[in-house]
């Protein structure tokens, strides 16, 4: 169909699965909570929620699912093109925010870090694929992120990839296909998990291949997830689904790491997500399902430049453990805030701005 001729409706949100949005907040959260224990504890043993990264692969696993529902029944009638349009206007405002506050972190870092002693050229060339969802994992300073102002950034980029095969083959291919590819991916999910120890890889430039097999699995098994309809009725309820996420992330990190991931991984997350879709929400957690759901990729994208500044404040000052919970305590909650204004301010108006336009432009 030519996009000439396109029909605008087309490209409407179709209505949420709000208890999965809900969830992927608390995954958000689990996120940013992770990201500044792991500071505090190098030792992941000794972090309370040291496999908090792995509401990454949740999030990878809910994508899949979501990205079946919204498209496979129209990204043959709407086109490869449009649905490209479609995912780069929901997720690129927010990947070129995070890098500009990343790059702000890096020169104006109040604590620590010296960007003098980082020519202007590797600079600009580090925000520019940054912004452009370039791998270069070339700073030092940054410990070798493939997106140094922006480290949360790699997850995007394989995101976008899982996306791009999505286009092209995933949405065409029958569930037995499909089925075989998702084992396929199990396996070398395992093969990971065992090799390395964990499955923690894919954010830096010793471990980019491990980010391909955590989004081929967890993707391909969202996917499956909706097109078989294992869909569980239940009456767990937001609060209970949340609680058996956060399981998940407050496992303890061990030397069976190697067997617990993959278990984590290949069979509980699928099983929330098919939870989750078939659970029923009480009206007095909607509009907080609504919230997290709405601020979870907001959040996610924008916080990490505070991270970088606390590492610096919590090598220089050495706060107590008293100090120290005050601190995360707050930040998590200004980071909640940040994001919802950065989303209200900036992500809701572009991402408005951008799918009006291309709304005129279908109609001409």
């Amino acid at each position: 169909m030519s996009t000439n001729k396109l029909n605008p409706d087309i490209l409407k949100t179709k209505q949420h699965f709000e208890i999965l949005d809900g969830l992927r907040g608390v995954a958000a959260l689990a996120v940013v909570v992770f990201h500044f224990m792991e500071i505090v504890y190098s030792d992941y043993s000794k972090n309370f929620i040291g496999h908090g990264f792995l509401a990454v692969d949740f999030f990878f696993c809910l994508s899949g699912f979501v990205i079946g529902y919204a498209y496979d029944d129209r990204i043959g009638k709407m086109g490869i093109l449009e649905f490209f349009k479609s995912r780069i206007i929901r997720l690129h405002p927010l990947v070129i925010l995070g890098s500009v506050l990343g790059l702000l972190a890096f020169l104006f870092d109040p604590f620590g870090g010296h960007p003098e002693l980082v020519g202007a050229g590797k600079i600009i060339l580090v925000f520019l694929s940054s912004i452009l969802l370039i791998p270069a994992p070339v700073m030092t300073e940054r410990y070798f992120n493939l997106f140094s102002f922006n480290a949360p950034a790699w997850s995007l980029f394989w995101e976008y990839v899982a996306n791009i095969l999505y286009a092209f083959i995933l949405y065409r291919i029958g569930r037995r296909y499909l089925l075989l590819l998702t084992i396929l991916s199990a396996v070398a999910l395992c093969f990971v998990g065992y090799r390395t120890g964990n499955l923690m890889g894919g954010w830096g430039g010793d471990s980019f291949w491990d980010g391909s097999v955590r989004i081929s699995f967890s993707f391909l098994a969202g996917l499956l997830v909706y097109r078989s309809n294992w869909i569980i009725k239940n009456k767990l309820g937001f609060i209970g689904l949340s609680v058996l996420l956060a399981l998940a992330f407050i496992m303890p990190f061990s030397t069976w790491n190697w067997i617990t991931e993959p278990i984590a991984i290949v069979l509980y997350f699928p099983l929330l997500i098919a939870l989750g879709a078939g659970a029923t929400l009480t009206s007095g957690f909607k509009k907080l399902c609504v919230f997290f759901g709405k601020i979870s990729y907001p959040l996610y994208m924008t916080h990490y430049a505070v991270m970088w500044m606390f590492g610096n404040y919590y090598s220089s000052h050495k706060p107590g453990t008293g100090q120290l919970a005050l601190i995360i305590i707050s930040a998590l909650i200004l980071l909640v805030g940040f994001a919802y204004l950065m989303m209200t301010i900036y992500d809701i108006p572009v991402r408005r701005y951008l799918n009006n336009k291309r709304k005129q432009d279908l109609t001409k």
